[in-house]
C-alpha cells in the first residue's frame, strides 16, 4: 500500500473521531515522519506504539487520543477498509500459560525494578486498580479499595487466607494489620517477594515464592487481585478447581480482574510485546464457564471507569519521578511507558475494558449475601 493512499484513509477515520493531522487540540496527531501511515498501514496496532516510541508521530494527550479511538471502534472500521490490518492489529493466543512462562512474565514486568514501581505506586504499592467512590487521592482509593475487599470476604480474626498473586504484599499486609487474620501469599516475583517479606515481618504473614499450582492448603478465605488477567484461557478452569480444593466448603472467594465486554482469545500486539507477555483479558462468559459447578457467583461489581482515575494517578506520579528514574531507565522505556499508561486510560474511559470483583462460594451462602459498596 502506497504511502499516500494509507494516509489519505487513516485521515478519513480519525476525522470521523474529531481527530486532525497535525492539529491544535491536545488529542490531534502531529507527524513528524512522513513515512508513518504506511508503516502503521501494514504493523497494525504493534506499528501505531512503535512509531510513537520512535519518535514518528506525537500527541500533546495520548489518553484523549484514544478515548477517541476506541469510543468510535477506528479499530474495527480499518480492519474492513485495510485486509491486512486485521491480521496484525491482534496477537492470538493459543498457548498455555505454563509455569515456566508465568516466571518469565515477572521477570520481564514486575522485576523491572521496584524504584519505578515505588516511584508510580500509591504508598502501599498497590498495581491495581483502585476505589474512587469516597476517594481524591491515589492513596485513599487504593486504601478504600482493599478494606472493601475485605469487608466483601467478611474476614474475622484468626482466620486463614490466601492471597494468589500478592504483589508487594499490599492486601496481605492491610488485613493482618486491620482484620488480624492470616495470610499466605504467593508470587512469581523475586523482587515483589523479597520486599513483602520484609514489609510484613512482624505480622502474621507468610510470602512464598510460589505458583498458584503449587498450593495444597486449606484455607477459610481465598483473594486474587490483578492476577488472572495472566493465567490464560486453557487454565481458567484449572484455576478455579485449585481455588475451589484450596477453600473450605464455607469458605469466600474473591476474583479481582480487569475484563473485556467481548469474548476474544486475542491481545493487543503492542501490550503483548512490550508490557505484559503471554496475557490476555477473560470476558463474562469465560469466567462463568470456568467456574460452572464448582462455584455459585454471590456478587458481581464492575467499577472499570475507577481504572481511568487509577492510571491518571500513576502516570503522573510516574511523570513527576522522571528526575529520579532517569538515571536507571532511558527515554525510550519512558515513551513506552508513556504510551502504555496514557492508552489504557484512555481504553478504561471509553468502557472498552472493565474491573469486575467477583464474590464465589463453593455452594452459596445460606440466607444470601450482602453485597457490599
Amino acid at each position: 500500500m502506497k504511502n499516500l493512499m494509507a494516509k489519505n484513509i487513516f485521515v478519513k477515520f480519525l476525522k470521523s473521531a474529531d481527530i486532525q493531522i497535525n492539529g491544535e487540540r491536545p488529542w490531534d496527531i502531529v507527524i513528524n515522519n512522513p513515512n508513518v501511515f504506511k508503516r502503521i498501514a501494514y504493523g497494525g496496532s504493534l506499528s501505531i506504539g512503535e512509531s510513537y516510541v520512535d519518535k514518528w508521530w506525537d500527541c500533546e494527550n495520548l489518553d484523549q487520543l484514544f478515548e477517541r479511538i476506541f469510543k468510535n471502534n477506528l479499530n474495527a472500521k480499518l480492519k474492513n477498509r485495510i485486509p491486512i490490518w486485521s491480521s496484525l492489529v491482534m496477537s492470538k493466543k493459543t498457548t498455555l500459560m505454563s509455569k515456566k512462562k508465568s516466571y518469565l512474565l515477572a521477570k520481564s514486568h514486575y522485576d523491572l525494578g521496584n524504584k519505578l514501581f515505588f516511584a508510580m505506586l500509591d504508598k502501599r504499592l498497590n498495581y491495581s486498580c483502585g476505589y474512587w467512590k469516597y476517594a481524591r487521592t491515589l492513596d485513599d482509593a487504593q486504601e478504600h479499595k482493599l478494606d472493601l475487599i475485605c469487608r466483601k470476604l467478611n474476614l474475622k480474626p484468626e482466620m486463614n487466607v490466601l492471597d494468589i498473586g500478592c504483589g508487594w504484599g499490599s492486601f496481605a499486609k492491610f488485613a493482618a494489620e486491620k482484620y488480624n487474620v492470616n495470610v499466605l501469599g504467593v508470587t512469581v516475583s523475586k523482587e515483589q517477594q523479597a520486599f513483602a517479606k520484609d514489609s510484613c515481618k512482624d505480622l502474621k504473614v507468610k510470602i512464598e515464592l510460589k505458583d498458584y499450582r503449587d498450593i495444597k492448603n486449606k484455607f477459610d478465605r481465598v483473594v486474587s487481585i490483578g492476577m488472572f488477567e495472566h493465567v490464560g484461557l486453557k487454565n481458567y478452569r484449572g484455576f478455579m478447581e485449585i481455588v475451589n480444593n484450596c477453600l473450605e466448603d464455607d469458605g469466600i472467594f474473591l476474583l479481582h480482574t480487569i475484563g473485556r465486554n467481548i469474548s476474544s482469545q486475542n491481545v493487543d500486539a503492542w501490550i503483548e510485546k512490550y508490557i505484559f507477555p503471554n496475557s490476555m483479558l477473560p470476558s463474562p462468559i469465560h469466567i462463568t464457564s470456568a467456574c460452572e459447578k464448582l462455584f455459585v457467583i454471590e456478587d458481581w461489581h464492575n467499577f472499570g471507569q475507577y481504572y481511568d482515575n487509577t492510571l491518571m494517578a500513576w502516570y503522573e506520579n510516574f511523570l513527576n519521578s522522571w528526575e529520579i528514574l532517569k538515571d536507571d531507565y532511558d527515554e525510550t522505556f519512558f515513551r513506552i511507558w508513556k504510551y502504555y499508561l496514557l492508552s489504557c486510560a484512555g481504553c478504561f474511559r471509553a468502557r472498552i475494558n472493565q474491573l469486575w470483583q467477583i464474590v464465589f462460594s463453593k455452594h452459596g451462602i445460606k440466607w444470601g449475601y450482602n453485597s457490599v459498596r
